[in-house]
């Protein structure tokens, strides 16, 4: 397992295609149980930390969105 301090390094993109490569080696198979087990774990790691970045890119778009409404609405009441 990975801390958690270095699966807050990885970055969106970074995390994405390690979960691609763990999906694969999951669908092609030939791994023992235990193998699987750890990449299935690895694998909700990184879903995790995907998730956490587009949370994140999501609150940060509200954000900027209810600002320009914000504004909008400032210009239209002068």
């Amino acid at each position: 397992m990975t801390s958690k301090v270095a699966e807050e390094a990885l970055g969106y993109e970074q995390a994405r295609d390690e979960l691609i490569e763990v999906v694969r080696r999951l669908e092609a198979g030939g791994t023992t149980l235990e193998e699987s087990l750890a990449l299935w774990e690895r694998g909700e790691e990184l879903a995790q930390v995907c998730r956490r970045w587009l949370d994140g890119a999501r609150a940060r778009l509200d954000a900027a969105l209810a600002e320009e409404e914000e504004a909008g609405a400032e210009g239209d009441a002068e």
